[in-house]
C-alpha cells in the first residue's frame, strides 16, 4: 500500500491508493517552508481549545432552529448527536494518539485509506471548518444586535447585518469577528491558547446563568407533547443539531504545538466532548422549559437563548448578559476553529496536495502567516454574503463524512499496523467504530436533498481540483525531489 515510496513508476489506480508511513508523518510533524511550529499547549489548554471550538455553536446559534423540528425532545435530538459524536471521538482519541501531527483526520486518513481517500476527507474538513466559521459569525452579529438592542435602544440596520437573502447587503459583524481572530491567531498559538480559555470560562459561566434564570420559569406543561414529532423529528433535529459538536476534533489539529501529544491529545478529545454535552443538554432542557416549543419558530433563530430569557422574566436584562456573553464567547469558536483550518491546510501544503504557501511559517511568531490571511479572508465572504441554515447543513454533512472515515481507518490500521504504540485504544473494537460509522451515515441520510447536491458538487469540485493539482505535485508521486520525503 505504500507505493509510491520508491523510485518505479507506479500504475494509475496504485498511485491514487498509495499511503504516507505512518514514521514519516510524525517525523516530518511542525516543519514547515520557513520555520517550525511551536509546542506551547498543555493538556488545559487542549481541552479547552476543543470546548472552545464546540461550546455554543448549537446553543447559541442552532437551537432555535432545532426545537421546531423535535419540540421539547430536542433534548433527545442532543443525546443522539452525542452518542454519534462518542463513536467517533474515541476513533479520533486512537489515531491522535497514535499519529499525532496537526493534519487531523486528513493526515490519519492518509495513512490508512491512501491520497485520493485522504484529498476527499481534506476537502470536506475545508467545508466543516470554514463553513461553520462562517456560520457561527452569522450568528455572531445576531447577538451583538440584541446587546445593542437591549442596552442601548439600537441595532446595527439590517442592510448591514444581513446577507443577501435574509434582507441586507453585507453581514458585517461577522467579518468583524473574523478579523479579531486572525488578530489572535497572527500573535502567536500561546496567546491565542490564553485569550481562548478566559473566553471559554466565560462562555461557561453565561450558559449557567441562563439555565439558573430559565429554570426559575420552569413549566412542566412546557414539555407536553414531549415529542409531538415522534422519532422522525427528534432524528431530523439531530442530524441539525450534530452542527453544535462540530469542533471536539479542534484538539487534534494541534498536535504538532502540543507539549505532549500522545497522551494529551485523546484525553483533551473525550474531555471535551464530554463537557459540551453536559452543558446541551442542561441548557436545551432549561430553554423548552422555560419557552414553548412552538415559539421558538417565531423568535429569531439566531439569538434564540436570548428570546427564551426575554420572554421567562420580562425584563431585558437577563437576555443583555446572555447576548454581552455570547458576544465574547462565541468569538472563541470562531478562533479556535479557524486554527484548526489553518494546520490541516498547513499539513496538506508539506504533502504537495496544495500550494506551498500554506506551509510558510514565520521564523519570529512560529505561525503560518499567509494561511492564516488566505483562510481569514475566504472565510469573511462566506460569513458576509451566505445565510446561516444553509451554511450549517453544508458543514454537517461535510463532517460526518470525515468522521466516518476516521472511524474506518482505526479498523484498517489495526489491521495493517498493529505494532504501532497507542496510546489511546478505542474500546469494544471493531464495534465501536462499525457503529461510529452507521451513525453517521444515518444523521447524512437525514439531512435534506439540497444540502446532498451541495455536497456532491463541492466533492466533483475537489476531485478537479486534486487531479489538476494535487495528484501532480504529491510529494510521494516525487520521493526523490529532496524536501519533504524519507
Amino acid at each position: 500500500m505504500t507505493a509510491g515510496t520508491g523510485a518505479r513508476p507506479v500504475s494509475f489506480a496504485r498511485s491514487l491508493l498509495r499511503t504516507k508511513p505512518v514514521d514519516r508523518i510524525v517525523a516530518e510533524g511542525g516543519h514547515g517552508e520557513g520555520g517550525e511550529l511551536k509546542r506551547t499547549m498543555s493538556l488545559l489548554q487542549l481541552t479547552l481549545f476543543s470546548v472552545g471550538a464546540t461550546l455554543g455553536t448549537g446553543i447559541f446559534v442552532v437551537l432555535g432552529e432545532a426545537v421546531p423540528k423535535a419540540g421539547p425532545a430536542v433534548v433527545l435530538s442532543f443525546v443522539l448527536a452525542a452518542v454519534t459524536a462518542l463513536f467517533s471521538a474515541l476513533s479520533y482519541a486512537e489515531l491522535a494518539g497514535t499519529i499525532p501531527v496537526s493534519g487531523s483526520s486528513y493526515s490519519y486518513a492518509y495513512a490508512t485509506l491512501g491520497e485520493l481517500v485522504a484529498w476527499v476527507c481534506g476537502w470536506c474538513l475545508l467545508l466543516e471548518y470554514a463553513v461553520s466559521v462562517s456560520a457561527v459569525a452569522v450568528g455572531w452579529g445576531s447577538y451583538l444586535n440584541e446587546f445593542f438592542d437591549d442596552a442601548a435602544g439600537f441595532t446595527i440596520p439590517v442592510e448591514l447585518s444581513a446577507p443577501p437573502g435574509d434582507g441586507g447587503w453585507i453581514n458585517l459583524p461577522a467579518v468583524v469577528v473574523v478579523l479579531f481572530a486572525t488578530f489572535l491567531l497572527l500573535r502567536g498559538t500561546s496567546e491565542s491558547a490564553t485569550a481562548n480559555t478566559i473566553m471559554v470560562f466565560l462562555k461557561i459561566a453565561v450558559l449557567l446563568f441562563f439555565c439558573a434564570v430559565a429554570f426559575t420559569a420552569f413549566d412542566s406543561g412546557n414539555l407536553s407533547p414531549f415529542a409531538p414529532m415522534g422519532w422522525a423529528g427528534i432524528s431530523a433535529a439531530g442530524s441539525k443539531v450534530f452542527f453544535s459538536y462540530i469542533g471536539f476534533d479542534a484538539a487534534s489539529t494541534a498536535g504538532e504545538e502540543a507539549k505532549n501529544p500522545r497522551r494529551d491529545l485523546p484525553l483533551a478529545i473525550i474531555l471535551s466532548l464530554a463537557i459540551v454535552t453536559a452543558v446541551y443538554v442542561l441548557v436545551g432542557l432549561a430553554a423548552v422549559a422555560a419557552m414553548h416549543w412552538e415559539r421558538f419558530s417565531l423568535s429569531g433563530a439566531e439569538a434564540s437563548l436570548a428570546q427564551v430569557l426575554d420572554e421567562a422574566t420580562g425584563r431585558s436584562w437577563p437576555s443583555m448578559i446572555l447576548s454581552l456573553g455570547a458576544v465574547v464567547a462565541i468569538a472563541s469558536v470562531v478562533l479556535t476553529v479557524m486554527y484548526g483550518q489553518t494546520r490541516i491546510l498547513f499539513a496538506m501544503s508539506r504533502d504537495g496536495l496544495i500550494p506551498d504557501v500554506f506551509q510558510k511559517v514565520s521564523p519570529r511568531r512560529r505561525v503560518p502567516v499567509a494561511n492564516t490571511i488566505i483562510v481569514a479572508a475566504f472565510i469573511s465572504v462566506l460569513a458576509a454574503a451566505i445565510p446561516l441554515g444553509r451554511l450549517v447543513d453544508a458543514t454537517s454533512i461535510g463532517t460526518l463524512f470525515a468522521f466516518a472515515l476516521v472511524s474506518v481507518g482505526v479498523i484498517v490500521l489495526r489491521r495493517t499496523r498493529p505494532d504501532l504504540p497507542r496510546s489511546f485504544r478505542t474500546p469494544l473494537y471493531p464495534v465501536t467504530p462499525l457503529l461510529g460509522v452507521a451513525f453517521c451515515v444515518y444523521l447524512m441520510v437525514g439531512l435534506g436533498g439540497v444540502t446532498w447536491l451541495v455536497f456532491t458538487l463541492w466533492s466533483l469540485v475537489g476531485l478537479v481540483a486534486y487531479f489538476l493539482y494535487g495528484r501532480r505535485h504529491s510529494r510521494l508521486a516525487a520521493p526523490s525531489s529532496g524536501r519533504g520525503t524519507a
